[in-house]
């Protein structure tokens, strides 16, 4: 309830100080489970995803930013948990797919963490472990590299990935690379779209 009321107190104000723009948006829509998979660049990426996105998103963050404890309350609040990046951390694992399973919208950087180029860095495997365990649909989104920089945030959301329609034709094995380098490429033609939109007009 705290959660709801403050997403609706905040987002107003937010998003008529960041008035972002956002292409796709309808895709955030979707009922159910969902992970949504983005690139990221600025600390603000995820209050950015959180006031464009209808309805509400966990995430996790390092657990360092734990130690301090208001900001650890903060974090509670906005539905951030805290995950060990130095190693595997299964209850973090877990605890998303807890998400997953309550039919609820869980968010992750698959970078691991911010980049410092503009290229995405190399992503990281666990948001292909989570959707081949939940079977959720992963929604792919780009965030333009000059949001809150030079201009207004710039985000494209792109239709979800299915994990249903790639487990049949691809062996188990190497399932978890496939789905990667899925995610890898709809976020790359996400930014290819969008840079067609804002500079081919």
């Amino acid at each position: 309830m705290l959660y709801i009321f403050c997403k609706v107190f905040l987002a107003w104000i937010l998003w008529i100080v960041f008035r972002p723009r956002v292409f796709g948006r309808e895709n955030l829509f979707a009922s159910g489970s969902a992970i949504i998979c983005c690139n990221h660049r600025k600390m603000v990426d995820p209050i950015l995803l959180g006031l464009i996105c209808p309805r509400p998103i966990h995430f996790m963050a390092k657990k360092q930013l734990f130690s301090n404890k208001l900001l650890a309350v903060i974090l509670k609040l906005f539905l951030v948990f805290p995950v060990n990046r130095k190693s595997t951390d299964m209850h973090s694992l877990k605890k998303a797919l807890g998400v997953l399973e309550k039919g609820k919208i869980f968010g992750i950087f698959p970078e691991g963490k911010r980049a410092i180029t503009n290229d995405m860095d190399m992503l990281e495997k666990g948001a292909a472990f989570l959707a081949l365990k939940s079977g959720a649909p992963i929604i792919p989104v780009y965030i333009h590299p000059d949001s809150f920089v030079s201009s207004r945030p710039i985000v494209i959301v792109g239709s979800p990935i299915k994990t249903t329609t790639i487990i049949p034709n691809v062996k188990k094995s190497t399932l978890a690379e496939v789905i990667t380098n899925e995610i890898t490429n709809s976020i790359d033609a996400l930014r290819i779209e969008l840079d067609a939109k804002l500079y081919n007009n």
